[in-house]
């Protein structure tokens, strides 16, 4: 529809602004094409640094964003120095880089997925068991949300800032959904949408507590059961249905 209106609109401009009598175009000037050489050397390029930030991700998400460095990421990727500072020019350019890259992928294996959900709780129950799938698949790596807020908690600067922005991005996608919930009916109208998502957020924290650092068995479905009972504290009640008066 967004495409329709455009289409309208310009067809409305071009009415009230056309002259009496036509004017005549001049031919377009045509665009050198780009030599196929340049054209292969920039997709090699584009190419070798997604290489780079899919090893430099591995890295950090086992080592931290802290144990990036170009000289290791050099060694990893068995190029040298002055190539890998070739695509990224600093390492804090680096990490930043790499924060934005996991928040990309998990929008796409966690957001986009959910949000075809119909709105409301089906959409706020798929955001959560896909972010609970996510965790699970991170016990062997580790998160850079959590780790990433754990390195920069007390470290202002950029990589902090950019680490903040994509938390706060993710956490006002969920506090959405919960209001969605509440438009819908499905929560109770008083329901305190921040609140519920500290409380949802909680669980996965201590889900990635207990699951990597204590071991413990069991968890994904504690937080999953969790997860259940902060929706019934929120939940609307169910509006009787009157059965139909007979006819007399």
């Amino acid at each position: 529809m967004r495409g329709g209106r455009s289409l309208q609109n310009s067809t409305i401009v071009r009415f009230i602004f056309r002259p009496a009598t036509p004017m005549p175009v001049p031919p377009p000037t045509p665009t050198p094409a780009r030599p196929a050489a340049s054209t292969r050397a920039l997709q090699k390029g584009q190419q070798t640094r997604a290489a780079i930030l899919d090893a430099a991700l591995t890295l950090a998400s086992h080592m931290g964003l802290e144990g990036l460095s170009i000289g290791a990421l050099a060694e990893v990727t068995q190029m040298s120095k002055s190539g890998v500072f070739a695509h990224f020019g600093s390492r804090e350019e680096l990490q930043i880089s790499v924060i934005r890259e996991y928040h990309a992928r998990f929008e796409d294996e966690v957001f986009f997925p959910a949000i075809r959900e119909a709105r409301g709780l089906p959409r706020l129950r798929a955001l959560f068991e896909r972010w609970v799938r996510r965790v699970s698949v991170e016990l062997d790596s580790g998160c850079i949300y959590i780790s990433g807020a754990v390195e920069f908690d007390d470290r202002p600067g950029p990589v902090r800032d950019a680490l903040v922005e994509m938390v706060r991005t993710w956490h006002t996608a969920l506090e959405r959904a919960i209001q969605g919930a509440v438009e819908e009916g499905h929560l109770k109208p008083d329901t305190d949408a921040g609140q519920m998502l500290y409380e949802v957020h909680g669980l996965i924290l201590a889900l990635h507590h207990d699951a990597r650092f204590l071991r413990n068995d069991g968890v994904l479905e504690r937080a999953r059961r969790g997860f259940d009972r902060v929706v019934r504290d929120y939940e609307a009640p169910a509006v009787p249905v009157r059965p139909a008066r007979a006819k007399r």
